[in-house]
């Protein structure tokens, strides 16, 4: 079993007097920040000079700079960028000044794991990385509550990496859920793994070929949609709330049976061969070298698929339906 820290497991009189400096106000950098500072810590945001998130920043009454200045003055550096972003901007802005006193930290591993960045061995460096969009951790936040998160330590220079990473745990109100114990190589590994084969990758792809079954069979577009994307998202509250017995307890004793007798039929074993398949492209570090390889070239065959995938017909019938369902404006 892994080991998981709650709030007494962190102490924040650790982050006291110290400047916590986010790059990046997007999802996470937004989320990260005004939790610290609603947690009584001094942060201070870095981002490059034109940025459209300065004005955001300044009127969420937070201190902005740019971000050779931010690692200056910062005892604790958190990169929130995008990963194909996040090389380039350490090289240039962060790692000409990184001194021994300081805490680098990620909320994903992917650029230490392979190694786009190499901080110096002096370095404190960790991650604390929330399993919630940015957007629903701040939500919950609010409501004293907080999402889980997992931490892991790739440096501990001063011998305290783990307790300032936990102490930043309890800040952004992971530690009031649980944070898992984990390491840089199985954060980034099991996040690419499951945003690819199931998440992102694998539950749009199942949509879609379900879609066009339908379809090709003579059954209405709408009617489609309804059935394999629409009522996608009451299963899925049932499974995050209890689980796959919680959702098979709460359908019909005909969906159940289905799920049991066809789900097989179509998730077989060739698919769990597929799936070592990627994973041994994650493991391997082919899929990252790819990634950044398409974004050095301009991104040409993910912005080709990005269009595809924008025009199928599914998402066509998709924008008509939700147009006429004023109930996804709906807060809760």
């Amino acid at each position: 079993m892994t080991t998981i820290y709650y709030n007494n497991d962190a102490n924040l009189d650790l982050l006291k007097n110290k400047v916590i400096g986010i790059i990046g106000y997007g999802s996470q950098g937004h989320a990260h920040a005004l939790n610290l500072k609603d947690s009584g810590q001094n942060v201070l945001i870095g981002l490059y000079k034109g940025s459209k998130s300065w004005d955001k920043a300044v009127s969420d009454k937070l201190e902005v700079t740019l971000v050779d200045d931010l690692v200056q003055s910062a005892d604790i550096i958190m990169m929130l960028l995008p990963d194909h972003s996040m090389a380039e901007v350490y090289k240039q802005s962060i790692k000409p000044h990184l001194s021994t006193e300081k805490t680098l930290m990620f909320a994903h591993g992917f650029n230490i794991h392979y190694k786009s960045i190499i901080p110096p061995k002096n370095v404190d460096v960790s991650m604390v990385a929330p399993k919630a969009p940015g957007h629903r951790m701040r939500e919950v936040f609010k409501k004293n509550s907080g999402v889980p998160g997992l931490l892991a330590i790739h440096n501990d220079a001063s011998g305290q990496a783990k307790e300032i990473a936990l102490a930043y745990s309890k800040g952004v109100g992971c530690t009031r859920a649980g944070v898992l114990n984990t390491t840089f190589k199985e954060e980034t590994e099991t996040d690419l793994f499951g945003e690819q084969t199931i998440l992102c990758g694998g539950v749009t792809a199942l949509i879609k070929a379900g879609f066009e079954t339908l379809i090709e069979a003579g059954y209405q577009p709408e009617s489609a949609y309804f059935e394999c994307m629409h009522e996608l998202k009451l299963i899925v509250d049932l499974l995050y709330q209890g689980g796959m017995e919680y959702m098979r307890y709460s359908v019909s004793d005909t969906a159940e049976y289905g799920d049991y007798s066809r789900g097989p039929m179509i998730i077989d074993s060739s698919v769990k061969e597929k799936m070592k398949d990627v994973l041994k492209s994650i493991q391997d570090g082919s899929f990252a070298r790819e990634w950044i390889a398409e974004n050095d070239e301009g991104r040409p065959r993910f912005n080709q698929l990005r269009k595809s995938n924008a025009q199928h017909p599914i998402e066509v019938v998709g924008k008509e339906l939700r147009g006429m369902m004023s109930f996804l404006n709906d807060s809760d």
